[in-house]
């Protein structure tokens, strides 16, 4: 069985009933216990039991894996009183799990994008600990968050003048077309993926701030399939679409994905489009949509780009960021 190095997108719950007693919109239920937040049930238990992702990375050679919460814990709503608190249980949940395994655990600090100059806090004050690595959703149709809002510009220079990660995670999308099907999470979670890329491109920002490293979660979403189109509508000059930016195909050539395409064809495309360089393993352990049994999933790609997302690409981002 080939090793993989790093998985970069893996979910836990790093909460206990104890760390969130008198919380308001958090309850434990059953014997589990699962967490009920604003009124939704996180009923995947494994998301829970830091044992059970050890024991997952140990029966598929994952040796190391950097953790993030899942999207149910984003919590949008929160005004920035409230969202601060929330944040900093998550974050020091997160990082006292990575503690306890620290030769296979590490966290990704995790950011509130409904609030930039929070998010912008908080990323300052866990670069200062020694902790460069974050994840943030990818704005929010609901919540009307877009990520070329000039309010995120401190956010931007903060990652930047730190040479930070983040990984970008889609929300949930609001428009009921997506109901039907599971099209909210099957279709709207790549679309709104692509939309943080493109206005994190057209907008120059990730021209303006090279030194920081922008990973898209499930392959980039459909960034890589749009990304022509995008280029025409600058070069043809569409109405607001030429800002003086550099071209978006060249923008997300610096762009990393990971594997999460469930396609050999569109893995192939993220390849292309973004480089096989910047291609890394993740699972999205432990959902469904994810790669459960990443040997068996990837087995059509070629040995050549699995040793590249297994092995080649995580040990350069692994020296960069060790801790």
């Amino acid at each position: 069985m080939e090793r993989i190095l790093l998985d970069l997108h893996c979910h836990l719950v790093p909460l206990t009933p104890a760390a969130t007693e008198g919380l308001k919109g958090i309850a434990w239920r059953g014997a589990g216990p699962a967490l009920e937040i604003d009124g939704y049930l996180l009923a995947a238990p494994s998301v829970y039991r830091v044992e059970a992702l050890l024991d997952w990375m140990d029966r598929n050679a994952v040796e190391r894996a950097w953790i993030s919460v899942p999207p149910p814990l984003y919590r949008l709503e929160l005004e920035a009183g409230p969202a601060a608190h929330w944040i900093a249980c998550l974050n020091e949940g997160l990082a006292e799990v990575a503690a306890r395994h620290p030769d296979r655990l590490a966290p990704l600090v995790h950011l509130p994008v409904q609030h930039p100059a929070l998010a912008a806090e908080t990323a300052q004050a866990w670069i200062a600990r020694g902790l460069p690595r974050f994840a943030m959703p990818a704005g929010s149709a609901n919540r009307q968050l877009i990520l070329s809002d000039a309010a995120y510009d401190p956010l931007w220079q903060a990652l930047d003048e730190a040479g930070a990660f983040l990984f970008l995670h889609p929300c949930k999308g609001c428009d009921p077309r997506y109901e039907p099907f599971y099209l909210h999470n099957l279709l709207g979670s790549p679309v709104e993926t692509a939309l943080a890329a493109a206005h994190l491109a057209l907008s120059g920002i990730l021209d303006r701030h090279r030194r920081m490293t922008l990973c898209l979660a499930h392959g980039g979403g459909a960034t890589a399939a749009v990304a022509g189109r995008l280029e025409r509508g600058q070069v043809t000059g569409r109405p607001g679409a030429d800002t003086g930016a550099e071209r978006p195909r060249q923008v997300f050539r610096r762009v990393a994905v990971d594997c999460i395409c469930h396609d050999p064809a569109t893995l192939a495309l993220a390849a292309a489009a973004h480089g096989e360089d910047n291609l890394y393993f993740g699972s999205d352990w432990p959902f469904s949509m994810g790669l459960p049994e990443p040997h068996r999933q990837l087995a059509d790609c070629s040995p050549d780009l699995r040793r590249q997302m297994f092995e080649t690409n995580p040990r350069r981002l692994l020296a960069r960021f060790p801790r």
